[in-house]
């Protein structure tokens, strides 16, 4: 279990985590972190299930007409 102090950060309030808890996440400065209300609490990720989603539908459309976004890419 890892304890966050809530600090003031400009006119927001802020939470330092600690080098682990982000090498766990697998999270860098910048990343965005999802957050989802649970019937246990609150749930931190980096994962979006929505990234899920748009994967499978790039993956329809690149296959579908990859030599057209090819020549649309250069």
């Amino acid at each position: 279990m890892t304890t966050l102090k809530i600090q003031k950060v400009g006119n927001s309030l802020g939470a330092i985590f600690p080098k682990e808890v982000l090498q766990k996440l697998k999270l860098q400065e910048g990343d965005t972190v999802l957050v989802t209300d649970t019937r246990d609490g609150v749930l931190l990720t980096p994962y979006d299930p929505n990234f899920d989603q748009a994967m499978v539908a790039y993956q329809k459309v690149n296959s579908r007409y990859k030599n057209a976004l090819r020549q649309l890419a250069k």
